[in-house]
């Protein structure tokens, strides 16, 4: 982790000398669509990424893909138009255990966001001193990349984050699959501090409420022990534009309990998917979404204002810890 890098990146932030770098680089999507219900105070994307200037920011050598740039500024907009108060940034695969550009994001919105931080066994506790002073409340496991996932080391990684977080008020994100949260879960029940499971596990909208772990998904929401989040682009569906088979997942998992279920938009949509002939050095066009839309048919899917209430601003609220 580049974490020495810090005290250069606020003076640069606060310069404002990291605003450009748009040049050559596909912008990050802004929403089409007006949103159609009234959005509750301290609304809080749970889910986004910044992706500086690679000049500033260098990318991981053993990333899966290069995103374009996507900046404060965008995400800032995309804010104003859906309404959103507060964003919780989370430092993405592409730069390692260097948390410099979620530091950067936290800046330009302090106040109104928190970070969720890469480590690894080299950090220092010193560093995740000086992270939660910036705004850090957790940290993030991607047990979901690579062409194979091993079991056993998946296991001891959550054992050894837990036993690092337990004592700093911090809680766990999971990047992971619907087959590794089942081999987890007696981890995940056990736990002694929150988990959050990303992207709902990847559950396949085609294949319904009965797909193979979702019921384990279901019993750790239900539990109370995990909060799952909900967010835009993974849960892909064949049905655009309503998203009509992606409904039953969502629903399920609200109801199963609306006091561990968190939204957000996962901006600014990087693929970072396999592409034939495309390196993982290649520059990867950020995908076009519609975040509007999907907001609003995510606030269809909650149905009730007091619900939505609850999951937009109540659980991110006690979760991450913001100040009123």
């Amino acid at each position: 982790m580049m974490w020495s890098r810090r005290k250069v990146i606020a003076h640069a932030v606060s310069a404002g000398t990291y605003l450009g770098g748009q040049r050559g680089f596909a912008k990050a999507s802004q929403p089409a669509t007006a949103l159609d219900f009234a959005m509750p105070e301290h609304a809080c994307d749970c889910h986004t990424h910044i992706f500086g200037d690679v000049k500033n920011f260098p990318l991981f050598a053993g990333r899966s893909y290069t995103p374009s740039t996507a900046l404060p500024r965008e995400m800032s907009a995309l804010h104003q138009s859906l309404r959103v108060e507060r964003v919780v940034i989370v430092t993405p695969s592409i730069y390692g255990t260097d948390n410099s550009s979620t530091v950067y994001g936290l800046k330009a919105r302090r106040g109104t966001s928190k970070g969720i931080a890469v480590i690894d066994e080299k950090t220092a506790e010193a560093e995740l001193d000086a992270m939660a002073t910036a705004g850090f409340c957790g940290i993030r496991l991607n047990l979901a990349t690579g062409a194979s996932v091993d079991t056993a080391a998946a296991r001891r990684r959550l054992e050894a984050a837990i036993d690092r977080v337990k004592g700093r008020g911090w809680h766990i994100q999971i990047y992971a699959s619907l087959g590794l949260i089942t081999s987890v879960k007696d981890l995940i029940l056990a736990s002694p501090v929150p988990i959050v499971i990303d992207h709902v596990a990847g559950a396949k909208p085609s294949l319904g409420v009965t797909q193979a772990g979702f019921d384990v998904l279901l019993e750790a929401v239900r539990s109370g022990k995990a909060y799952v989040k909900i967010t835009h682009r993974y849960i892909p569906s064949g049905k655009p534009p309503d998203y009509a088979d992606a409904a039953p997942l969502a629903k399920a998992l609200i109801e199963a309990n609306p006091d561990r279920i968190l939204w957000g938009t996962d901006w600014p949509h990087p693929d970072a998917d396999a592409h034939p002939g495309r390196k993982p050095t290649d520059v990867s066009p950020l995908l076009a979404i519609d975040d509007g839309l999907l907001l609003n048919r995510f606030a269809r899917w909650v149905g009730s204002a007091a619900l939505l209430k609850k999951i937009l601003a109540d659980n991110p609220q006690r979760l991450y810890r913001f100040q009123v």
